[in-house]
């Protein structure tokens, strides 16, 4: 009897001739809304409308650094022999997120600098994810520990809004909109094509696409993390799934395991072959976060904590999304905000634990697959990790970290709806047919809060007056605001934005620079001048400020200090073409001047000699 009942079983993922019925076996319910097909379809929609949008939205932010003024972008012969890797700004980063950058390089080579395919690519990407999040739930369903478990007749709703959900949040529209964040959305797509394809190669009867799946999970493996470091937990996620969703011996699944297990060593090496010794890993490390920072690792994670269930709240409301928020840092476990964040978080993993533990020991009526949200919780934890624990990183938040971590929340709270539904059922409170309605009006007011968002970003002016609004103690954030004035021609505007960066930040060599050009623009130079001169004093080796200053010297015909200021800015900046002709222009003006004044003196001496008396 139990033999019987066994294949009985699995005939439901099987077809009649024994081989796996594939990704998408006939769903329990016949209905048009249940097919995989129409879901696909319903999910690319959705996405697409939400970010219909944002096919001109400029470049932004380290948009600039990263893609507009990045060498290796413009030239792909860096991106397999960079001769130099002094020439490559971030070279670190550039190294060890090499598959993000070559997307860059490709989206250069075909597109130049006009961002609609940037935006195009990056919605398919954000599209494709959706759609893999459909996929892995759906083949969850036909897991071991899955397959007899109730809610098999809605997997596929439970797949489909789980997607829609991830589709359409707003708070993924800093992942997508903003191009350089493509690194978090396409580390996102290898790292679930690297689970699915796992999955999938366990479940499948059929030898040859079991070890061609399991050849595609490493390889996007292998991708996830060239493209960022948050794929550095996947293989413990692959891990956990296995132990989570599949059964059989221990020794077999670890050796199963052992060459996702083995992709740990990917990031290490990367950041090591990128140092001389061993010492510099750690300046690397800060290197690819982008900006060195003073702050201690306890601090930031004391911090983390708040930051969290800032994550959170968003996930569950996103309400006031900023693109750079200025937020409070903490230095003791003790501050009352801290204290009770982590006593809110610490309440929050138990909980995923406590259902994992009632999925292996259920035996009531419903037998609920709890696994599936604990699955999720863990997921969510596990995946902040590398951004939100003790490697401090300057920005202690930005809503792109969220956008992997998302996936399992999701999953989560669809399960969690979908089982409530069923209990509602079971009790016939009648409450269970309010769900789908409830889930689909969450998605229309998720994807007109990604569409106004997106509104936002379309212009650079509207967005950092967003911040500044939102954020006014953001020094920063009142720079970047004055260079969009100024960009527009708003000189005065742009001015008072400076001097309140300034204000906030008394140090901040960048917006002093920018400043003395607003002074600049305005033809007030000695002041101009001042500003660079004290940018200069904050930081040594700031080429726009050399140049700019050399460029006031030289109008001002002071040639020596003009020529000692381009020299340095082209020690700085090697590549630097203007600064090139700037200089070899101010040695020009020198030569000239010091040439009619050689013949000034001659003219003049062959005059005094015409009235010396002849002897």
């Amino acid at each position: 009897m139990g033999k019987a009942s066994k294949k009985k079983r699995d005939r439901k993922i099987t077809s009649a001739n024994g081989k796996s019925a594939g990704l998408f076996p006939p769903s329990p319910k016949t209905g048009l809304l249940y097919k995989p097909a129409i879901h696909f379809l319903i999910i690319i929609a959705v996405g697409t409308l939400a970010y219909s949008n944002t096919f001109h939205v400029p470049f932004l932010f380290d948009d600039i650094a990263n893609i507009v003024e990045n060498p290796a972008i413009k030239d792909l012969r860096y991106l397999t022999n960079p001769v130099n890797p002094a020439d490559i700004p971030l070279y670190a980063a550039f190294k060890s997120r090499f598959i993000g950058y070559l997307t860059f390089a490709l989206n250069y080579r075909f597109n130049g600098q006009n961002v609609t395919g940037y935006h195009v690519l990056n919605l398919f990407i954000h599209i494709a994810n959706a759609l893999l999040v459909y996929v892995l739930i759906v083949l969850s369903f036909r897991t071991p520990s899955l397959r007899q478990r109730s809610l098999q007749h809605c997997s596929n709703l439970i797949a489909l809004f789980s997607a829609l959900f991830f589709v359409a949040h707003p708070v993924q529209t800093q992942a997508v909109t903003y191009i350089i964040q493509r690194l978090a959305s396409l580390a996102t797509m290898f790292y679930l094509l690297c689970l699915v394809s796992y999955v999938e190669s366990r479940l499948s009867m059929s030898p040859v696409r079991s070890y061609l799946f399991y050849a595609i999970s490493i390889i996007s493996a292998v991708l996830a993390m060239k493209t960022k470091e948050i794929s550095f937990t996947l293989p413990i996620t692959v891990t956990l799934y296995e132990f989570l969703f599949f059964t059989g011996g221990k020794i077999k699944r670890i050796i199963y395991l052992v060459p996702i297990l083995l992709t740990l060593l990917i990031i290490p090496l990367t950041l090591l072959g990128t140092t001389k010794s061993t010492g510099d890993v750690i300046a690397n490390v800060s290197e690819v976060t982008r900006v060195m920072t003073p702050m201690s690792r306890l601090d930031y994670l004391f911090t983390q904590c708040r930051v969290i269930v800032t994550y959170i709240r968003l996930l569950c409301l996103p309400l006031n999304q900023n693109l750079d928020y200025d937020y409070h840092l903490y230095h003791s476990f003790f501050e009352p905000e801290v204290l009770l964040s982590l006593l809110f978080l610490l309440s929050i993993f138990p909980i995923g634990l406590y259902l994992l533990y009632r999925s292996k020991n259920n035996d009531r009526k419903g037998n609920y697959p709890l696994e599936l949200v604990s699955f999720g919780v863990m997921w969510f934890f596990l995946t902040l990790t590398v951004e939100s624990s003790i490697i401090p990183i300057v920005d202690v938040i930005f809503e792109h970290r969220l956008y992997l971590p998302s996936v399992g929340v999701f999953v989560a709270i669809t399960t969690g709806l979908f089982v409530s539904r069923d209990r509602l059922a079971e009790k016939k409170l009648h409450f269970d047919k309010a769900i789908i309605p409830a889930c689909i009006l969450i998605v229309i007011f998720l994807a007109g809060s990604a569409y106004a968002r997106n509104k936002i970003w379309q212009n650079k002016t509207r967005l950092w007056e967003d911040v500044v609004k939102k954020a006014p103690s953001n020094a920063r954030a009142h720079n970047n605001l004055g260079f969009a004035y100024s960009s527009e021609g708003l000189i005065d505007k742009a001015t008072e934005q400076y001097q309140v960066a300034i204000k906030l930040k008394p140090d901040y060599a960048e917006a002093r620079n920018n400043l003395g050009n607003s002074y600049k623009s305005k033809g007030l130079i000695d002041k101009a001048i001042e500003q660079y001169q004290i940018a200069l004093t904050l930081n040594p080796d700031y080429s726009d400020a050399h140049f700019n200053l050399a460029n006031l010297y030289l109008n001002k015909g002071l040639f020596d200090k003009a020529i000692e200021h381009y020299q340095i800015a082209l020690q700085l900046n090697p590549d630097d073409s203007e600064a090139l002709k700037k200089l070899e222009h101010a040695i020009y003006r020198k030569k000239q001047i010091e040439t009619g004044r050689a013949q000034e003196r001659s003219d003049h001496t062959g005059g005094l000699n015409q009235h010396l008396p002849q002897q």
